[in-house]
């Protein structure tokens, strides 16, 4: 059988060469061409093409595109219905870019300048939004590092659960208030217990004066919240180690009364030795 003997490989000849270098400055052009066309476009396309491409650019989650374009059309175009669109579309692609303090801007310029638009209840429903992922996570909501800590991050919490009353209160029909109000209830519950958090160090560390003013605040402001009965327990024992017997028997009657079985009433190391689960959920049990 003859064998198979490989094809030589011939040497590129020069009119190859030329051609390929032909090509390559070609598809640089092209490159290049369609670059400055891509720029020349946004400063120079019409409104409603300038409109479509930031919220096909929003569309496809590309929100840094979304948002220059936005603020291109904005420049370009600085009234008209698209213009108002605009702003209100610009506000959300900077909080899904992560720029809240841009958002924030944006949207309460919106709202200043333009009170009667249609959808200005979306925007009120965005700002409390804004506010309300500034805070970090579930945990670091939950869980403040420490009294300092607490008091810094409750700004952002206090600031949209204003946000989302506002909402509620102007617009009580719209679409976005059942939300809102589902989102006040959880801030609510979250406000009381951070109180609680540090009225159990508090008290932990003997500071009896400041353990009962953190719970009397929870008990004061925050009625409707699980953290209450906690609230009623930590004032009892802050006021008998106050050797107010008095307003300790008050308190402890209050809580007997609204929350007949809490831990405190039956458990004499509470809230000294909670168990993990009474920690990751304070009685949410007892309203």
């Amino acid at each position: 059988m003859r064998p198979t003997i490989d094809s030589p490989k011939l040497p590129m000849s020069k009119m190859t060469v030329m051609k390929l270098l032909v090509l390559l400055v070609a598809a640089m052009s092209m490159s290049a061409c369609s670059m400055f066309k891509s720029k020349q476009n946004i400063d120079t396309m019409p409104l409603e093409a300038l409109y479509d491409n930031a919220h096909n650019s929003l569309e496809n989650a590309d929100y840094a595109a979304a948002t220059k374009a936005y603020q291109r059309l904005i420049a370009r175009f600085p009234s008209g219905e698209y213009n108002e669109q605009a702003q209100l579309d610009l506000a959300y692609s900077q909080y899904k870019d992560n720029q809240p303090d841009d958002a924030l801007s944006t949207v309460n310029r919106f709202i200043k300048t333009y009170p009667a638009n249609k959808h200005v209840d979306y925007a009120y429903y965005l700002r409390g939004l804004i506010n309300f992922d500034r805070t970090g996570t579930v945990l670091e909501r939950w869980f403040p590092r420490s009294d300092k800590d607490s008091r810094r991050d409750q700004g952002y919490n206090l600031q949209s659960f204003d946000d989302f009353s506002e909402l509620s209160r102007r617009f009580p029909d719209s679409a976005y208030t059942a939300d809102a109000r589902q989102r006040m209830i959880y801030l609510r519950n979250i406000l009381a217990q951070y109180e609680i958090n540090v009225a159990e160090f508090y008290l932990r560390n003997k500071a009896y004066v400041a353990s009962a003013d953190r719970a009397q605040y929870v008990v004061e402001h925050y009625q409707q919240a699980p953290q209450t009965g906690d609230a009623l327990a930590i004032l009892t024992r802050s006021y008998l180690a106050l050797d107010q017997k008095a307003l300790a028997e008050q308190s402890r009657q209050v809580l007997a009364m609204n929350y007949p079985n809490h831990p405190y009433l039956t458990d004499a190391k509470w809230p000294h030795a909670p168990s993990t689960l009474r920690k990751m959920v304070p009685f949410s049990g007892h309203h």
